[in-house]
């Protein structure tokens, strides 16, 4: 699956970041660990007028998604991937930036997702005007890394979550809490340590309130 499958498959701007905000919450809750850093985090405070849903996986490979009032923006970065700038001359593959739209232009060209180049296999986008998510004329993209870097997303289903975490942490977990996160309904003591017993809501204050996760 190519970034042309995965915008079709993608549920529309808001519900991404629904999902986004759950990931990024059930990842503060599963991480207990201070030197591990989450796999999903959200930053609502990203800017004045942005948030940002970031993926890192702490081998190289990254999304970042920006919404901000004239919509979202998206980057993601699969390292292993030949259309890598890294094995192109760093420069990015042609038709990849093609036609983002001037009010992405802070997102496109933001620092924290590019070294001398974006750090970039994937990207689309879609405005407040747009009736579906868009890309740029990409040929040749089957290995750009969409397929796997956006899958929880794309899936939609709190079971796409599940699935990931149970293999990514090595525990079991209840699909119900992971549903109530999913829901965006304010946590309370029993779902945070029915998904981690080592953790108490009261310690999560400070990452719910980056993440801009309801607390009532």
């Amino acid at each position: 699956m190519s970034v042309h499958d995965l915008i079709r498959r993608l549920p529309d701007p808001p519900t991404v970041r629904r999902i986004s905000r759950a990931l990024a919450v059930l990842d503060l809750i599963l991480n207990d660990d201070e030197d591990l850093l989450n796999f999903f985090s959200f930053d609502a405070r990203w800017s004045e007028i942005e948030e940002a849903a970031l993926m890192r996986d702490g081998s190289g490979n990254e999304y970042s998604i920006v919404f901000s009032p004239a919509g979202a923006f998206a980057y993601g970065f699969d390292h292993e991937s030949p259309m890598s700038p890294w094995v192109n001359g760093m420069r990015t593959w042609p038709g990849l930036l093609d036609g983002v739209p001037e009010v992405f232009q802070t997102a496109r060209d933001e620092p924290a997702f590019r070294d001398d180049v974006p750090r970039a296999t994937v990207c689309f986008w879609r405005t407040t005007e747009d009736s579906a998510w868009r890309c740029g004329p990409v040929e040749n993209a089957d290995k750009d890394g969409a397929d796997w870097l956006f899958e929880v997303i794309a899936d939609g289903r709190p079971e796409a979550y599940l699935t990931f975490a149970e293999d990514y942490y090595e525990v079991a977990l209840d699909l119900e809490s992971v549903r109530h996160a999913y829901g965006l309904m304010p946590l309370t003591e029993y779902v945070v340590t029915s998904l981690n017993p080592r953790r108490r809501l009261a310690d999560l204050s400070e990452g719910i309130a980056e993440i801009g996760y309801p607390r009532s």
